[in-house]
């Protein structure tokens, strides 16, 4: 592959170095890279932002993109760097869960313990991992696609659960799972626990921060001005929004706010 795609997701931030030394780094192993930001305001240290990151991206990039994810608030410790490979991408991460999506989306994935450390480069600091680890093992996976010579395969690999929606009684409890950037809640609803037969623009009952929302609507512009109004974004999970406003403002509420879902 001449002109390889490798793709940055970190919670590193604009404001400073780091974002430019890791592309840095990239083009001086892999000039001929074509290198997409994806994030790099991921909440910082949060794993879990990072995965929902990754995993609304990652499909929509050409077969054998490298995709570096680098949230990693345990750098310098004992946790792993790992090479990830699955059907059409590799990933590029350390071993805390970060990927945990690409393990629930992929049917088949090899995760190496990435040990070769003569990719790696030197010194090794013990707080810039991204620079001195994972970014040039990302390079040289583009540049040659040799997953073998990064380590030994590994099952042991950190990953968690999404947390899913509870059944109690007539309702389901969900939560936030993140605010973006519009001030939309994503929650851990999908479409498939949504009442039986509910569309767009249907009435559903749901109670978020204390306060209802009983609209769902097929976009965002169907909601009324300061109207909270649930849609199905297009990660596949259900969002609650404001036309042209910020649902967490209006409702005040922010990540991790219990949502309760009427399904009686």
């Amino acid at each position: 592959m001449s002109n390889p795609v490798i793709t940055l997701t970190t919670d590193y931030g604009t404001s400073d170095h780091l974002v430019g030394v890791l592309k840095g780094v990239i083009l001086r192993i892999a000039p001929n890279a074509s290198i997409v930001d994806i994030n790099h305001h991921v909440v910082p240290f949060d794993v879990l932002d990072g995965a929902l990151t990754i995993a609304a991206a990652y499909r929509y990039f050409p077969p054998r993109t490298v995709h570096l994810v680098i949230v990693d608030p345990g750098v310098g410790t004992a946790r792993r760097p790992i090479l990830v490979s699955a059907d059409q991408s590799y990933f590029v991460a350390p071993d805390n869960g970060v990927l945990s999506l690409i393990y629930d989306h992929e049917a088949v994935v090899s995760v190496r313990h990435i040990t070769a450390e003569h990719y790696f480069l030197n010194p090794v600091s013990n707080t810039f991992h991204g620079r001195d680890v994972f970014a040039p093992v990302a390079a040289w996976v583009a540049k040659a696609y040799q997953t073998e010579a990064m380590g030994e395969e590994i099952s042991d690999y950190v990953r968690f659960t999404l947390p899913k929606p509870k059944v109690a009684g007539s309702t389901r409890k969900g939560l936030v799972l993140r605010v973006d950037a519009f001030g939309n809640l994503v929650t851990n609803f999908t479409a498939e626990d949504l009442p039986q037969g509910a569309g767009a623009d249907s009435k559903i009952k749901l109670q978020v921060g204390g306060k209802s929302v009983e609209k769902l609507t097929q976009t965002f512009a169907q909601g009324a001005a300061g109207e909270p109004v649930a849609i199905v974004g297009s990660s596949g999970f259900l969002e609650i929004a404001v036309n042209k406003g910020q649902a967490a403002r209006v409702l005040g509420v922010n990540r991790g706010a219990e949502v309760i879902l009427e399904i009686g």
